[in-house]
């Protein structure tokens, strides 16, 4: 049986991962926002000196990305699931 106070740092512990994994999230979408620019800016008449394989690194970096968000984005989802766990425990530590 885990103690209140172990319960307690867990949630401690996970409510600083969920602030760095939303901090991280947010500086990803950023990250693909300016990538995607950059993809688009490549398309331009101006930019004709950009080669094709160029443009596609860039195209495959912003789906990298975007693929990298998705799993953070589980990752937050995971560790949401398990601060409600830990809270429901720490309320039936309290009644107990």
């Amino acid at each position: 049986m885990f103690s209140a106070e172990t319960i307690a740092a867990e949630i401690r512990a996970e409510e600083m991962q969920l602030r760095k994994a939303v901090a991280d999230i947010l500086k990803g979408r950023t990250r693909l926002r300016n990538q995607e620019r950059l993809v688009a800016a490549m398309g331009q008449p101006c930019a004709s000196s950009v080669g094709h394989r160029t443009k596609q690194e860039a195209e495959r970096l912003a789906v990298l990305i975007r693929e990298s968000l998705a799993e953070w984005e589980r990752h937050r989802a995971l560790i949401q699931q398990r601060l409600a766990y830990l809270r429901l425990r720490q309320q039936r530590e309290l009644k107990s």
